[in-house]
């Protein structure tokens, strides 16, 4: 039976650089490998303690693979290995400019929604990417770039990227409900 450190970071336990920027098709074949050593399907024949240990490392393997996977994760998983608590649920505090743009595209995707207007909701849609890569952009200078490194501004960054979030879940439920 192998054995895997369960201490390890994910990054370390899927072989990858604690980097932001990573390399997806290395984290894909990376995840693929490991999660074929680990599966508990192979250690089927093996004593009860030796199964649940398999599960844990494939828990551990997919739970990695998941946040690492996820651009807003990963940054999130970042700041929490260099110390740094994003508070996204206690610190709202926003920029002001930013706050408004918020407002605006809910009350865009309301309107939309309201409308029925297909086209609209694909428009919001293609900026909010847009917007998103940008902010992934940002977060990749302020966790990665030694010039830019900057943990508080990432953490803000990170605040934004989950209010962008929200807003897609908002614009792909107003499209089922289009579609129903």
């Amino acid at each position: 039976m192998t054995s895997f450190d369960l201490q390890q970071d994910f990054f370390q336990l899927l072989s990858l650089p604690a980097r932001f920027q990573i390399d997806s098709a290395l984290l894909d074949q990376n995840y693929r490998a490991l999660q074929a050593q680990v599966h508990p399907d192979k250690f089927a024949h093996l004593s009860d303690a030796e199964k649940r240990l398999s599960m844990q490392w494939a828990t551990q393997v997919n739970e990695a693979y998941q946040t690492l996977r996820s651009p807003l994760s990963r940054g999130r998983y970042l700041l929490k290995l260099r110390g740094v608590d994003t508070q996204e649920e206690t610190n709202t505090a926003m920029p002001l400019d930013f706050l408004m743009e918020q407002m605006e595209w809910r009350e865009a995707v309301e309107e939309a929604a309201r409308q029925s207007d297909v086209d609209a909701l694909d428009a919001l849609e293609r900026r909010l990417q847009s917007d998103t890569r940008s902010l992934q952009q940002q977060l990749a200078l302020q966790l990665d770039d030694e010039n830019h490194y900057n943990l508080a501004a990432a953490a803000g960054t990170v605040r934004k990227l989950r209010f962008l979030e929200k807003l897609a879940e908002e614009i792909a439920s107003a499209f089922d409900e289009i579609d129903n």
